[in-house]
């Protein structure tokens, strides 16, 4: 690959400086930017020399815009379907197909979104019209081309986005099905919030000669998020999470569970303790899921429990606090969880609950992230006793244990549970 490009290296300027076509930079003036995020600057010029990039950034860094307003410069106007973008969930796929047009208003140029959870009709009627981009979920993607809806062998630029999340959840095999459909001459995009081994070898394979762009180090968090770590007895989770929601100021949260019954259940409780809460995950019906975001995103409802469908690059703008109720399993889920909050330089604070079965999942995100996260309990809080808890304190001597004497904290913990 090519020599990293950096931070230090970027030329500052506006977006009228990149090189972008008039109606794109209207359209970006239009939007209210004015000037292009690390990834955009480094991105753009690039893409418009029909370079292939693997770009890595922490989330809400602006990477849609990054490879979207290059790639309408370089269509310009109506013509065949030439560009094809890859994305693993629907949701995303609804953003980025905003997010061309948006930025190709003042353009002759027509975008199709195909995901599942829908009808075929109307993606249909859009293929049968004509269309300059796709942008599609693999699976229904693969439906439209076994039906011959389409044909991709004129596909000039195709971008593989949230790369990781495609390598998690199973769809580099159709992936790679789809890649092989399309035309051999064009220019390719990798992007992801984190690069690692594997992602590095689906480059390999996808890529000719990239450039590299690391905002990062391709794992960092942004600087405007506060973390803390909310050690807890498993029994008491709920209760504390009830607490915290009292205590701090907050204009809007995702709460994260690690599973879909769990986002339910959490969701049951906080609208019991007069929370306004709505849920999002892969079992919730499309309908049910739109009216879920609609709902967060117009302030309507303030809490959205989510599982880690949210966590990859759904674009929920003002988010003030993401709490993990379950601290994720994969390091890297951590980095796109927070990613939703503290977004374009905001401020924003994440918290996680912790639990004595969380220690290993802890210790990979803080060896991911390179620090330790800070410890927190509450003042007004009544907590049970558990080994988490005891981890605060300062370290005792050991002394051998021969049965004959229960621990002190051991003690103390009897006395307030009874």
């Amino acid at each position: 690959m090519s020599e990293d490009t950096t931070e230090t290296a970027v030329v500052q300027g506006g977006f009228e400086d990149l090189g972008l076509c008039e109606p794109v930079l209207r359209a970006v003036e239009s939007s209210g930017y004015r000037a292009p995020t690390p990834v955009q600057r480094q991105a753009i010029p690039l893409i418009l020399a029909k370079r292939d990039v693997i770009g890595a950034s922490q989330t809400g860094t602006g990477k849609t815009a990054a490879f979207a307003l290059p790639i309408l410069t370089l269509l310009k106007k109506h013509g065949a379907l030439r560009c094809l973008v890859l994305e693993p969930t629907r949701e995303l796929a609804q953003q980025v197909e905003k997010s061309f047009n948006t930025y190709g208003e003042y353009l002759d140029m027509r975008v199709t979104l195909l995901h599942g959870g829908v009808g075929y009709g109307p993606q249909r009627a859009g293929l049968k019209a004509g269309t300059d981009i796709v942008v599609a979920t693999p699976g229904r993607l693969l439906d439209h081309l076994g039906q011959g809806t389409l044909a991709l062998d004129k596909i000039e630029i195709l971008i593989l986005d949230e790369a990781d999340r495609m390598l998690d959840m199973g769809f580099m095999p159709d992936v790679r099905r789809i890649i092989r459909s399309c035309g051999k001459k064009r220019q390719n995009m990798l992007f992801s919030a984190t690069i690692g081994p594997e992602i590095h070898r689906v480059a390999d394979w996808l890529l000719q000669d990239p450039t590299e762009i690391m905002i990062g180090g391709g794992k960092a968090l942004a600087e405007t998020i506060s973390h803390a770590i909310y050690p807890v007895d498993d029994r008491q989770k709920f209760d504390l999470l009830l607490a915290i929601l009292k205590e701090i100021e907050y204009k809007s949260v995702i709460i994260f569970s690690r599973t879909k019954v769990g986002a339910d259940i959490i969701a049951r409780w906080l609208q019991a303790a007069d929370h306004s809460a709505v849920i999002l995950h892969s079992d919730r019906s499309q309908k049910e899921r739109e009216s879920a975001l609609l709902g967060f995103r117009s302030g309507e409802v303030e809490i959205l429990v989510a599982t880690d469908i949210v966590a990859r690059g759904i674009d929920i703008a003002g988010v003030s606090h993401v709490i993990n109720f379950d601290i994720p399993e994969h390091p890297d889920d951590y980095v796109h969880r927070i990613g939703r909050t503290g977004r374009m330089e905001n401020l924003g604070d994440a918290v996680t609950l912790y639990t004595a079965s969380d220690q290993t999942f802890l210790q990979g995100i803080e060896n991911l992230i390179g620090r330790k996260i800070d410890r927190k309990t509450l003042d007004s809080f009544d907590y049970n006793w558990s080994p988490v808890l005891e981890e605060q304190r300062k370290p005792q001597v050991k002394r051998r244990n021969h049965g004959f004497h229960t621990s002190t904290a051991l003690n103390r913990g009897r006395r307030r549970r009874r």
